[in-house]
């Protein structure tokens, strides 16, 4: 289609939408059109078959928000529309042709870089090479200890990636050899295929979507332009982390090509377990054994912390075996800068030696407590639900 043939043609009105309709709108009423005159809804009507065309190709334009905005100011330019034939046919008193050239451009980057980016031409009229590849995603396993989960650390990670290769910069092309452009697909590394009425891009298979062949491939690369690399880089584990935890660094995956961005890399973390302390979400946790008289009587206990001296807590009287109290704000950070509690978990410890002493005060407890049955409730409730 030509740069003329183009501006003639009123996307918004083939759709049936205003200029400023939302892509739902026109994603509709594409949908709604397409099923009305698809080919294999209307076999052997040529004038359905053509309106299907039109209907594709202004969704086409009008679906991709940079495109769409490329033809609005495109046409903006024109008034809304070319009309040949100077100020009597309703637009410019000049020709389209001499406006733009015979190639479509201006030759100064300006509305011939318009439309070059709707027609996928550069300003020498042809095809442009294919945009830089982002580099892929790597993921890879950290190891830390448990204090730094909790407050953050910065490991060296030695990673192996692929890379553009050193020996041919990344050409593919031997020392001394260079490669040439693709005659399949003019360098743009990309071939339009047509299947049923719709034009789908794929990478060219000549160039497998480089754009460039190779006659004397690199011996290091096999003339991919791509070589293993190692390099060791600096990752920041945040503070907090779980084990488990993925972490993101945006940027530091394996190098694009052909100036592409690099890809993502993804830190599986893994926290090496704490002699004495536990994690629970965003609280720690901790068991602290106590003596029976402390549970049953009452008594101040020293608990130990994760990141500086012991707290004392009061436990209270009658306190039965597994009573948990909380310590706020002594447990993990949080995103938003505050941090989880302690969870403090008394167990009463039970000595394997006593004393004579120790035995005969306890047997003397056990006879003074006789006549209170601990498991005299039980027994019943097992008794009356049997």
């Amino acid at each position: 289609m030509s740069t003329k043939d183009y501006l003639e043609k009123d996307y918004y009105k083939v759709l049936g939408v205003p200029k400023d309709a939302p892509t739902a709108d026109i994603k509709k009423a594409y949908r709604k059109l397409a099923r009305q005159f698809h080919p294999d809804a209307n076999k052997g009507d040529a004038k359905a078959e053509e309106k299907f065309k039109e209907i594709s190709e202004a969704y086409d334009v009008l679906s991709d928000d940079k495109r769409r905005k490329e033809y609005d100011e495109a046409r903006s330019l024109f008034g809304g529309g070319f009309r040949p034939g100077g100020a009597g046919g309703g637009g410019f008193p000049f020709d389209l042709g001499d406006l733009l050239g015979n190639t479509g451009q201006t030759g100064q980057g300006g509305l011939g870089d318009i439309l070059g980016g709707i027609f996928g031409r550069g300003r020498t009229g042809g095809p442009q090479p294919t945009p830089g590849r982002r580099g892929a995603d790597v993921e890879t396993e950290a190891t830390i200890t448990f204090m730094q989960s909790i407050e953050g650390v910065t490991i060296p990670l030695r990673m192996t990636s692929e890379a553009p290769c050193k020996s041919c910069a990344g050409t593919g092309a031997k020392a001394g050899t260079t490669p040439r452009v693709c005659p399949n697909c003019s360098g743009t590394g990309q071939v339009s295929r047509n299947q049923g009425g719709f034009a789908f891009s794929e990478p060219c298979r000549e160039c497998k979507g480089r754009g460039l062949v190779v006659d004397d491939p690199c011996p290091t690369c096999n003339g991919s332009g791509r070589a293993a690399s190692t390099r060791t880089l600096q990752a920041r584990i945040p503070s907090g982390v779980r084990d488990g935890m993925r972490i993101r660094l945006k940027g530091k995956g394996a190098p694009g090509e052909r100036g592409g961005p690099s890809g993502d890399l993804y830190v599986v973390v893994h926290v090496k377990p704490h002699r004495v302390f536990g994690r629970d979400a965003d609280n720690l946790t901790v068991t602290v054994p106590v003596t029976y008289p402390e549970a049953v009587l009452g008594a101040e206990i020293k608990v130990p912390v994760l990141d500086g001296f012991p707290v004392t807590l009061k436990l209270p009287a009658g306190s039965a075996n597994g009573r948990t109290l909380r310590v706020r704000g002594k447990g993990a950070p949080r995103k938003d800068g505050t941090r989880g509690d302690l969870l403090v978990t008394f167990e009463v410890a039970v000595p394997t030696q006593l004393s004579e002493a120790a035995s005969a005060a306890l047997e003397k407890y056990r006879d003074a407590t006789a006549d209170h049955d601990v498991r005299a409730e039980l027994l019943a409730a097992a008794k009356g639900d049997s």
